[in-house]
C-alpha cells in the first residue's frame, strides 16, 4: 500500500463514549441528590439516537446541525423518557453534552497515535463538531497532526462528501488514505469509496460482556488489528 495518511473514527475507536457518560452521570447524581438514574442505560439510549438524528439531516429533513445540538435535542427528550427532566436543570443539561468532549482514551490509543504519527499523517474523521473534537483532543492528549470533521463539509458519514473530503484535502488519492474504525459499516461506506480500511476490534465498545463483530469476508478489509498500538506494528510504525 502506498499510505500517506490514516483517518479514525473516534467515538468507540479512540474513545470510550460509554465508560465516559456513565462517569459524567454519576458525578452528576452525587452532586444532585434526588437524581437517581441508571446511567449506563441512559448512555446506551443516547447513543441509541444518535443514527436517526444524523439521518434526519442527512436526508433533509432537519436543516444541517452539528452533533453537539443533536445530542442536546436527544437529551432533552430522554430526560423526560426517563422521567428527570424536572430534576436535571439547563446548567446540567449543558454539562451533560459538554460530557461527549471530554471522553476517555482506550488505553492503548494515545500510544498508537503517537507512534503512527511519526510516519502518517494522522486526523479524526468523526460526525463529531469540530469544538467537540478539538476539546477531547487537548484533554485526552491526542496528537492530531489536523482535526477533519463531518462539520467541514456539512454531511454526515456515511455520505461520500465526508469520506472523500479527507484525501481531497490533504492532497492525496483515496487509496493513500486508510480508515481506521471498530465499526464495519463505516470502513465498509470508506471502502466503498477507494479509501483504504483498518478495523480495530474493541469489545468494550459494545457493553459489558460485549464482543467486537466479526469482520465478514465480502467487507475485503485491508487490517484487522485488536489495538491501535497493534496497527502500529501492523504498518511499522
Amino acid at each position: 500500500m502506498d499510505l500517506r495518511a490514516l483517518i479514525f473514527d473516534v467515538f468507540g475507536t479512540v474513545v470510550d463514549w460509554r465508560g465516559g457518560i456513565i462517569r459524567e452521570g454519576a458525578e452528576l447524581s452525587a452532586a444532585r441528590p434526588g437524581l437517581e438514574l441508571d446511567w449506563p442505560a441512559f448512555a446506551d439510549a443516547w447513543r441509541g439516537r444518535y443514527p436517526p438524528s444524523m439521518n434526519r439531516v442527512r436526508t433533509g429533513e432537519q436543516p444541517w446541525t452539528n452533533l453537539d445540538a443533536l445530542h442536546r435535542a436527544s437529551l432533552d427528550e430522554l430526560l423526560a423518557e426517563f422521567g428527570v427532566a424536572a430534576t436535571v436543570g439547563e446548567d446540567d443539561r449543558r454539562r451533560l453534552v459538554t460530557a461527549w468532549h471530554r471522553l476517555d482514551p482506550w488505553p492503548d490509543s494515545v500510544a498508537g497515535l503517537t507512534r503512527l504519527k511519526r510516519r502518517y499523517t494522522i486526523a479524526p474523521l468523526s460526525n463529531g463538531n469540530v469544538a467537540l473534537l478539538v476539546n477531547m483532543a487537548k484533554r485526552a492528549g491526542l496528537p492530531w497532526d489536523l482535526v477533519l470533521s463531518a462539520e467541514l463539509v456539512r454531511h454526515y458519514k456515511p455520505d461520500p462528501e465526508t469520506y472523500l473530503s479527507a484525501p481531497r484535502l490533504l492532497g492525496l488519492e483515496p487509496g493513500q488514505v486508510m480508515m481506521v474504525a471498530a465499526h464495519l459499516d463505516d470502513l465498509v461506506a470508506a471502502r466503498a469509496h477507494g479509501l483504504r480500511t483498518g478495523y480495530v476490534l474493541r469489545p468494550d465498545e459494545w457493553g459489558p460482556g460485549g464482543e467486537a463483530p466479526r469482520p465478514r469476508a465480502h467487507d475485503e478489509l485491508d487490517l484487522v488489528v485488536n489495538s491501535l498500538t497493534d496497527l502500529a506494528d501492523h504498518l511499522g510504525a
